[in-house]
């Protein structure tokens, strides 16, 4: 039974970093709005983060590169926390999202990171 909630868990989360990764692209405005100001070249850094996002959602469905895949996208969730401070501390760049959803998001984070070591460990 644990593996079977693991395996679908996995499938959960690699395809919300498929998807969230896609819409970088579809909604870049919303996602450039995100990037603090001393973060340098911000299309890039959108780009390169859906990239990574998809690529790490695939790479997790993958028995042989999962391990890698959960550690990157750890790496990337922490990377993208001072985007989501960001928008906490400016909220009325973001005047469709409650301020407490941008409240919410912050701790979310340490649950998808759990969420990620989780899956991604070979399972003992």
């Amino acid at each position: 039974m644990k593996r079977i909630i693991k395996t679908s868990l996995l499938v959960i989360l690699a395809f919300f970093f498929v998807v969230a990764g896609i819409n970088h692209f579809l909604s870049a405005p919303f996602y450039l709005k995100m990037m603090p100001p001393y973060i340098p070249w911000h299309p890039a850094m959108v780009a390169i983060s859906g990239v990574a996002e998809v690529l790490l959602g695939l790479l997790a469905l993958l028995p042989r590169t999962r391990r890698l895949a959960g550690w990157g996208m750890i790496a990337l969730l922490v990377a993208v926390f001072p985007a989501n401070l960001y928008m906490y501390q400016n909220p009325t760049l973001f005047p469709n999202v409650q301020p407490i959803v941008l409240l919410i998001r912050l701790p979310i984070q340490g649950l998808l990171i759990a969420w990620a070591w989780w899956v991604t460990e070979p399972t003992t």
